[in-house]
């Protein structure tokens, strides 16, 4: 009887590692994978190039639902696992759904990380993370006109490019004075402003969000110089948290991240963690 591989996520990094068994030995495992999403797994990085209108969603996935089939493995999607039981070696889920394993592996990657504002609970409040935060800004841009992103970063202007293409209006706000600070010096990120101006695309800059206002929905932001911008919409793309609440709770040792061996095995050695949910001497994943 085989052993069974239990993989918490079915996004890019677990999947791939996934990949990599199967290729190394597929009769080691029974495999079952478990998704929060209702999708196969699918390019993350090409999300940007969805909202730009360069291509669509069936052309991000990587492996569609007969790849699963094919490989024999389990794929157990819009499930959230809420618990890992570690003695018993099971892992339970937000429908109830309770599985074995023999080995387990944490693929929970990171969430987008949303300001703590007041306000930021507001309807048209997105973070830049999945299908459905892509889908929710392409609904936005038909019905809504003015755009905020908070973040100057690349994802940052990446949802600004494609919110321009989708007919907004587009403010960038960014808290520090150049663009892209971690890749460009000051010369090339004010190149790199003065072209995207060029395209329509505002800034906001040295501005930090003080607060998110309006009633249900999100009606402009106010900074804390006092200063103020209308908007319909505010995607953040100020950075990510990597998802280590599962571990956390169940006692498996976390720093940052979920901290990990040169074998990617965590403090139980019957449980694994991969991709940026993961910490490998002090450094997180990303």
């Amino acid at each position: 009887m085989r052993s069974h591989l239990v993989m918490i996520g079915n996004g890019m990094a677990g999947t791939r590692c996934i990949e990599e068994i199967i290729k190394r030995n597929p009769d080691l495992y029974d495999i079952t994978m478990i998704g929060d999403e209702p999708y196969p797994n699918y390019n993350r990085i090409m999300l940007s190039n969805v909202l730009q209108g360069k291509t669509n969603f069936n052309e991000i996935n990587i492996n569609d639902w007969d790849w699963y089939e094919a490989n024999q493995i389990r794929l157990i999607s819009n499930e959230h696992v809420t618990q890992i039981r570690r003695e018993e070696q099971q892992v339970i889920t937000d429908k109830g759904t309770i599985i074995s394993y023999d080995k387990l592996i944490i693929a929970t990657g990171s969430s987008a990380f949303i300001l703590p504002v007041p306000g930021h609970e507001l309807e048209g409040v997105v973070g830049f993370r999945t299908i459905d935060d892509t889908q929710l800004m392409m609904d936005a841009a038909k019905q809504y006109k003015k755009a905020v992103v908070i973040g100057g970063g690349l994802l940052g202007l990446e949802a600004a490019r494609g919110l321009l293409d989708r007919g907004m209006e587009v403010h960038v706000v960014h808290l520090l004075a150049d663009l892209m600070e971690m890749q460009l010096d000051h010369a090339a990120a004010a190149l790199l402003k003065r072209d995207l101006e060029k395209q329509r695309m505002k800034f906001l800059m040295e501005k930090k969000t003080a607060e998110i206002y309006g009633d249900k929905r999100v009606e402009g932001i106010r900074f804390e110089d006092g200063t103020s911008v209308e908007c319909d919409l505010v995607v953040m793309a100020v950075g990510i948290r990597p998802n280590v609440a599962i571990a956390r709770e169940a006692d498996l040792e976390v720093g940052r991240a979920i901290c990990v061996n040169d074998v990617l095995q965590t403090s139980d050695p019957a449980i694994y963690a991969v991709g940026e949910c993961a910490e490998h001497r002090g450094l997180h994943m990303v």
